[in-house]
């Protein structure tokens, strides 16, 4: 009774821990939401886009405006710098801002900054469109990903589609319906629909705006306040919230009167992960990666069992349809998750001295950082740290044990049986220059040969093999010493 009472001991103890350990992390989430509505709803939480818009700005402003929304903010201000995007990418994030429940302000700074192509969407899209002095949006012409030869309009797939392929030149479409293929006219046609219905539903000027994709346009600051592109323009932030005191805007549930007076300004700038990402969503690293990919995987089938091309270019490859937006961040990632997992257990079954193994930790951790989408139900960091550490011990493990395993002596062959131990089976008798008879080995009845006089019962050690007689040697030293079979 002693011994049982003491075994559960410690299994009590382990309930009582887990117990604890679930218990302080309901409290902490608990306490962290109930903050988060109590003390948030007077901030305006500023978010900043400079660069391309791609899957990593996409991702980066979502979860901004998810938390606003969770914290209760009064406000969101996009601080705008772009050259354009791309087509999914912009989408996804203009109807993350239609549908957000704090009212979105885009506002193009710093001085010098600009909105261009996929830019335009946006701020067209915003509850509030604003500009800084000395910027300019507009050139919201769709064009394939690398710009057309010969034009000087930036790249961007602000309005196209980039599975497809297709492309929009910004002159040639603009004066006549006949120009271009049927494919091209369908994107621009598809691309100023899309942004004259944000136009109207803002107040804004539409008209401008097709302009802006038919004949790639730009205005200045100053023009576009006229023109009634824009609601505000204004230098610094605290002139850009008074300005907006007040003002109505058009939300998803109705009109809503903006109250900016007084509001807690909460920067909130891109974080690690959004910077790894926008590095794979650099147009040129996802070129190289898409490259890489594919080379790697036509070395791996021209020389099967290789195994480096095939790993690095499967990661490569797959990276390279996030950049383009051709899988989304959740598939992505949980392809490289998948991936990750196959390399691991292929470690196991396939010995590589831990190519596939670091292959797969690699494609693990990248596919859990973009699997991360930052809301209240995300992976949490040390969770995809200690699963990789964890996957790396075994691999480790797996690697040793596999290099001890080739320093042992061979178990099948004819080298396993080199130095085994067998029994004579009779007396052996005098051939020439050896002694030849019979043994017991593994089992088995052999004829045998040896150099010494060998006795029944006598045991012997296995020196080689030759054909189906192997030659032996006496055990030790006491060679007429007699043994009862």
């Amino acid at each position: 009774m002693e011994s049982l009472t003491a075994s559960a001991r410690p299994s009590r103890y382990r309930y009582g821990l887990w117990l604890g350990l679930v218990l302080l992390g309901l409290t902490l989430s608990v306490g962290q939401w109930v903050f988060a509505q109590s003390s948030g709803d007077r901030s305006a939480v500023v978010l900043t886009i400079d660069g391309a818009i791609g899957p990593a700005t996409m991702d980066y402003v979502i979860r901004g405006i998810d938390d606003a929304e969770a914290r209760g903010a009064a406000l969101v201000v996009l601080q705008l710098d772009t050259p354009g995007g791309l087509m999914e990418s912009t989408r996804s994030l203009i109807k993350a801002v239609l549908g957000s429940d704090v009212p979105v302000v885009t506002w193009v700074t710093p001085a010098g900054a600009r909105a261009a192509s996929a830019g335009t969407y946006i701020l067209y899209a915003s509850h509030i469109a604003a500009m800084s002095p000395s910027t300019n949006l507009g050139s919201a012409t769709p064009v394939q990903m690398g710009g057309v030869p010969g034009s000087d309009q930036a790249p961007d797939d602000s309005g196209n589609e980039p599975a497809s392929g297709e492309e929009e030149s910004a002159d040639e479409a603009s004066n006549s319906a006949d120009s271009g293929t049927a494919m091209e006219r369908k994107v621009m046609e598809d691309a100023v629909s899309y942004i004259r219905g944000l136009a109207e539903r803002h107040g804004r000027n539409a008209d401008w705006a097709e302009k802006a994709v038919r004949e790639a346009v730009n205005l200045g600051a100053t023009e576009a306040l006229e023109l009634g592109v824009v609601d505000v323009v204004a230098s610094d932030l605290n002139e850009l919230l008074s300005e907006i005191h007040g003002r109505d805007v058009v939300m998803a549930s109705g009109t809503r009167t903006l109250d900016t007076e007084n509001l807690a300004i909460v920067r909130q700038q891109p974080d690690w992960r959004t910077s790894l990402l926008s590095v794979i969503t650099d147009p040129n690293v996802a070129y190289f990666l898409m490259i890489i990919g594919f080379y790697g995987i036509i070395f791996e089938l021209a020389n099967p069992g290789s195994l480096y091309p095939g790993v690095i270019g499967a990661i490569c490859l797959l990276l390279a349809l996030f950049a383009f937006q051709v899988l989304s961040v959740n598939y992505a990632g949980l392809a490289l998750i998948l991936l990750g997992l196959a390399f691991i257990v292929g470690e196991a079954f396939m010995p590589s001295f831990g190519m596939l193994g670091v292959g797969g930790i690699v494609a693990f951790v990248l596919g859990s950082v973009i699997l991360m989408d930052g809301s209240h139900q995300e992976i949490s960091l040390p969770a995809v740290g200690g699963t990789a550490a964890v996957a790396g011990g075994f691999i480790l493990w797996t690697v040793t044990r596999f290099i001890g395993l080739r320093r042992r002596s061979p178990a099948v062959g004819a080298e396993h049986m080199t130095e085994e131990r067998c029994r004579a089976l009779e007396d052996f008798s005098r051939e020439d220059d050896y002694y030849q008879g019979h043994v017991r080995l593994s089992g088995e009845r052999w004829n045998a040969i040896s150099n010494d006089p060998v006795v029944e019962g006598q045991w012997l050690r296995v020196q080689s093999l030759e054909g189906l007689t192997v030659k032996v040697r006496p055990e030790n030293a006491d060679t007429g010493r007699k043994e009862a079979l």
